[in-house]
């Protein structure tokens, strides 16, 4: 039965390759032919279809390791179309170590251009200025450190800027009206 896991998990790796690593030259009948050459093309295609199915949800839903836990469980005790307890064993070994390079793999594809890697702010008074009405002014002093999509990429750019109070005041406005948009996108 170790076997079984043991090809569950390859099994899984060929289809995270091919699906979210764009390894596009792993078929199907490659999958097949190297780790269950023993099965009917119709019980590979079953267990595939399976496979893919269960590791959609955990992905979609990015799982973390105890909700993984919970949905395993819950599919092995499914009395028609669950899976075995080495099927859960092997989704539990591959989960544990792919979970992150999946994640990452799906934020890289859904990033079109440079990334916000750090925000770092602070407020300032002035104490000196050439007209009164400036003195004892707050401003926001804001830097953005924008880097590269791809995290190999090591070079990144500082933006610094500086904003007074009722410029902020709008910025966070913007920034809570962007926040209810996706808020309301994202309701069921």
């Amino acid at each position: 039965m170790a076997d079984e896991t043991k090809n569950i998990v390859a099994l899984l790796n060929g289809i995270t390759k091919r699906t979210y690593y764009g390894e596009s030259e792993i078929t199907n009948d490659f999958l097949k032919s190297e780790i269950f050459p023993n099965l009917s093309t119709e019980e590979f295609d079953a267990l595939s279809t399976k496979c893919i199915s269960i590791l959609k949800i955990l992905v979609s839903a990015d799982m973390d390791f105890n909700q993984c836990e919970a949905f395993l469980t819950s599919q092995v005790k499914k009395p028609e179309g669950g899976i075995t307890e080495n099927m859960a064993n092997a989704f539990r070994k591959f989960w544990k170590n792919h979970k992150n390079k999946i994640h990452e793999a799906l934020i890289s594809k859904s990033t079109w251009n440079n990334t916000l890697n750090h925000v770092s702010w602070r407020i300032d008074i002035k104490s000196q200025a050439r007209h009164i009405d400036e003195i004892n002014a707050p401003t926001a002093i804001m830097e953005l450190e924008i880097g590269p999509k791809e995290k190999s990429e090591k070079k990144s750019d500082v933006v610094r800027f500086e904003m007074d109070d009722e410029r902020l005041t709008a910025v966070l406005k913007t920034m809570q009206d962007i926040e209810n948009a996706v808020n309301k996108y994202c309701e069921p």
